[in-house]
């Protein structure tokens, strides 16, 4: 069994959602994470917050950020066992991030030692 991180990338991240929708869907996907638990392949993950973000760039200076300048921004990520890059990617389809309209999931495996 290999392990696999989901990557969640928000095009919306503006705040075009009220807030009774984003509960709504932080229900979802509570629940759509328990589904991964109840067949013992989720890992663990978390939400990112938006504020107080800090990039650290090459030069080793710090900005805030990210903001504007970027597309997508990431929204957090769930790692899950899955025999496959192709089983993780099923996972993926399953979360409600994905109703939000331009929203991706990006699965990775994860390199362990």
């Amino acid at each position: 069994m290999k392990e696999f991180i989901l990557i969640f990338r928000h095009e919306n991240a503006t705040g075009k959602v009220s807030p009774e929708q984003m509960q709504q869907w932080m229900q979802m996907q509570k629940e759509w994470v328990d589904g991964i638990a109840a067949q013992n392949k989720f890992i663990g993950g978390t939400g990112l917050l938006f504020d107080n973000a800090k990039v650290v760039h090459h030069d080793k200076t710090v900005s805030n950020g990210p903001f504007g300048e970027i597309k997508e921004t990431l929204g957090g990520y769930v790692m899950v066992r899955a025999e496959s890059a192709e089983e993780a990617a099923e996972f993926a389809k399953g979360t409600p991030i994905l109703m939000g309209e331009g929203n991706t999931v990006e699965v990775r495996a994860i390199l362990v030692h």
